[in-house]
């Protein structure tokens, strides 16, 4: 399995602390570049990486240590350095401990996991190779084949991290999936469940000790077989998860494992919201101003930080954020933005240019333990204050019964409940005669700013124990587009 090791450093690592790690293999370790020296690897003696470190990066944001690895971390700001060792090569594993073990120990600081770097003693490689790899030129990639990139994650949580940011990018870009292998006590990160999305390839594959494999997020036991993990067909199924599964064909149709239908009985609560914004493309466009909005009416502080991967390292800064995405465009800009450790908060930002000018697809969610009540009667405000300020094209509330740290476990989830769709005020003016004022729901809409060109707010259900909600939905989306 590839092993990632991670120092946190009260320092930055300057070049004598980052060659000292390097010589953790001894001086006739060959050194590598990737990314124009973004990525330094120590390599076999044919060249192949043994370990790949990445630049450090500066983390000013408090909570994310802890919040992806458990770890306590030095005061903010601290610096972040990975390692990743290359998989099955147990002297790999060991140079990225004593790499990651002499960085703390020169410029100050811990390293994680605490076991995996105890030495700082060279490590014994002579005569160790790395077999050949299709995928050595992607540090993040573990097995690469004609429909997959697989990446084997051994963390608490599976973070997007820069590595894995990057395996999503070049995966997309050869038109593969991308499965994420993982042990039973892992979970990922809402970012990571987010990105995977609904492609039949892409999945998250957890090892289990009953069913051997099964995809995290669906149950689905799983097989590798043709070159991915696919589901294993059986004549006992439960679900369907194959492209190639018919309603008559039982035989094709995967079950579901035992460890994911052991449901946990969540007392905590999330509340996520999911809006797109339109802005027209205009030099003095600052982005992240509706997000920011919504985070101060739903918990009265803004976003803590944010960044481009996880962990989110920078301060929170629309202007930063808006000149990330400036230098990136046309090509569409994704972030990450997270709360403080208090009050759990999590979103994911896509920027990207269209015809209508610049738009912001956000996704996020809070946190609620058992004993905290979510801010419900502070949504038809925060959306006002979207629809009024931030040309808010479309948003839609919902609440789950799932857990407060927002990571995705491996079982099986209850799906939320809608409490409310806002439609913004253009597309309320475009929509023929009365139809958006006038709809089959018991509850009529409620107006949000001006009387002249207002948006509308729709009140749903929104009961956990009821998900007649979803059918009020559809009603109003099928009201809506005219069926």
């Amino acid at each position: 399995m590839t092993k990632d090791v991670i120092a946190l450093t009260e320092r930055m690592p300057d070049p004598l602390s980052v060659l000292a790690g390097l010589l953790s293999g001894g001086p006739d370790k060959l050194v590598g570049a990737l990314g124009d020296g973004a990525v330094v690897q120590l390599c076999d003696e044919q060249g192949r990486p043994l370990v790949s470190v990445e630049a450090p990066l500066l983390v000013e944001v408090a909570g994310e240590a802890e919040r992806l690895l458990g770890a306590t971390a030095p005061p903010v700001p601290y610096w972040w350095t990975e390692a990743r060792a290359t998989t099955g090569v147990e002297e790999a594993e060991r140079l990225a401990g004593t790499f990651a073990a002499r960085l703390a120990t020169l410029v100050g600081g811990s390293a994680w996991p605490p076991e995996a770097a105890l030495s700082l003693a060279v490590v014994e490689t002579e005569g160790v190779s790395v077999a050949p790899a299709p995928a050595a030129a992607q540090p993040a990639v573990d097995v690469l084949t004609d429909k997959v990139a697989v990446v084997i994650q051994d963390r608490p949580v599976v973070a997007m991290t820069a590595w894995l940011s990057d395996a999503f990018r070049a995966t997309a870009e050869a038109g593969l999936g991308l499965q994420i292998v993982s042990p039973p006590g892992s979970t990922l990160s809402p970012a990571v469940r987010d990105s995977l999305g609904s492609g039949w390839r892409s999945r998250w594959v957890v090892r289990d000790e009953r069913d051997g494999y099964y995809d995290g997020r669906t149950g689905a036991v799983l097989a590798w077989q043709d070159g991915m993990f696919a589901p294993a067909a059986t004549s006992t199924a439960t679900s369907v998860d194959s492209p190639d599964a018919t309603a008559d064909s039982a035989a094709s149709q995967p079950s579901l494992a035992a460890s994911f239908k052991e449901v946990a009985e969540f007392r905590e609560r999330q509340l996520a919201l999911t809006f797109r914004c339109v802005h027209p493309a205009d030099d003095r466009l600052v982005l992240g101003g509706a997000l920011e909005s919504l985070w101060r009416e739903l918990t009265g502080e803004p976003p803590a930080g944010w960044g481009t991967a996880e962990p989110a390292n920078l301060s929170w800064s629309p202007r930063r954020l808006t000149d990330v995405a400036y230098e990136r465009a046309p090509e569409p800009t994704w972030f990450v933005v997270v709360g403080s450790p208090e009050r759990p908060g999590l979103a994911t930002v896509l920027v990207r240019r269209t015809k209508a000018g610049v738009e912001e697809e956000v996704t996020l969610a809070f946190g609620y333990g058992e004993d905290e009540e979510p801010p419900v009667d502070a949504l038809p405000g925060a959306a006002e204050a979207l629809a009024t300020r931030h040309r808010l094209q479309s948003m839609l509330v919902q609440l789950r019964k799932a857990r407060r740290d927002l990571v995705v476990p491996p079982r099986f989830e209850g799906p939320g409940v809608p409490l409310a769709f806002v439609l913004g005020a253009e597309e309320v003016r475009e929509l023929p005669g009365d139809r958006a004022r006038r709809t089959p729901l018991d509850r009529p809409p409620v107006p949000l700013g001006p009387k002249t060109r207002p948006a509308l707010y729709y009140p749903l259900p929104g009961d956990p124990a009821d998900l007649s909600g979803w059918r009020d939905f559809e009603r109003l989306m099928r009201h809506l587009k005219g069926a």
